[in-house]
C-alpha cells in the first residue's frame, strides 16, 4: 500500500507507525520481532480504547510521528458502504497533546490480492499478482477539539449511554467522551465514504 510514489518508504524515521492486531501480528516471538521492526503497535481487538498500547500510540503522536490506523477495526472485503468506525482513532485524535492532522485514505483491490475465500474458504498462501489496486487520498482534516469538546458536553446532557466506567479524560466524563468520539468518527466516516465512491467510480470507468 505504501509502495507508490510520494510516500517515504525508504526512510525508516519518516515511515508510518501502525496499529496492528495482536492476535495476528504478535502471536509468537518471531512475528512480534518482525512487525515491531515494521513500526507496528500491538492492539488487542475488543480491548477498548484505554488499553495499554494506546498510550504508546499517543506517545508516537506526541513525537510528531505519522500514525496509521484502520478505523473500521476489521477486514472488510465486501463492496459496501463504510461501516461505523470504532472509537479508537477518534480517542487518539482528541487525547493527543497536539491535535494531529488526519489524512483519510481508501483503497480498492486488495481483496483481489489476498481474498479471504480463495480456495476451500481460505486465503491463498501468497499474495496474488497482476491485480488492479486503486488508492484514493482525501484532503487533510483538522479538528477544533476545544469546540468539539464543548459540543460533546452539551450533547451528553440530552442523551443516555450504557456506561462502562471509563476514566475521566481531558476534562470530560464518559458520556461526553462518547459524544465527542462519535462526532469525530462520523466526520471521518463521511470523508471515507466520499473517497470510496470516487474509488468505485474510477474502477467502473476502467471496466
Amino acid at each position: 500500500m505504501w509502495g507508490f510514489k510520494g510516500f517515504p518508504v525508504t526512510d525508516a524515521k519518516l515511515g508510518r507507525w501502525v496499529l496492528a492486531a495482536e492476535d495476528i501480528c504478535f502471536k509468537n516471538m518471531a512475528l512480534s520481532y518482525f512487525f515491531r521492526l515494521g513500526k507496528c503497535i500491538p492492539i488487542t481487538r475488543g480491548g477498548g480504547i484505554y488499553q495499554e498500547h494506546m498510550n504508546e500510540a499517543l506517545d508516537r503522536l506526541s513525537d510528531g510521528a505519522w500514525l496509521h490506523t484502520f478505523p473500521e477495526g476489521k477486514v472488510c472485503q465486501e463492496d459496501a458502504p463504510i461501516r461505523r468506525l470504532k472509537w479508537g482513532t477518534a480517542s487518539l485524535i482528541s487525547r493527543a497533546p497536539v491535535t494531529p492532522i488526519v489524512l483519510p485514505i481508501v483503497h480498492h483491490g486488495f481483496e483481489k490480492v489476498m481474498p479471504e475465500k480463495y480456495m476451500f474458504g481460505r486465503r491463498p498462501p501468497f499474495p496474488l499478482c497482476n491485480r488492479d489496486i486503486r488508492i484514493v487520498i482525501g484532503e487533510p482534516m483538522e479538528f477544533n477539539i476545544p469546540k468539539l469538546k464543548k459540543m460533546a458536553v452539551d450533547m451528553s446532557n440530552d442523551v443516555s449511554f450504557s456506561l462502562a466506567s471509563w476514566p475521566r479524560t481531558c476534562g470530560l466524563d464518559e458520556a461526553a467522551q462518547r459524544c465527542l468520539y462519535t462526532n469525530i468518527s462520523n466526520q471521518i466516516r463521511t470523508a471515507m465514504e466520499r473517497l470510496r465512491k470516487i474509488c468505485k467510480s474510477c474502477q467502473e470507468m476502467k471496466d
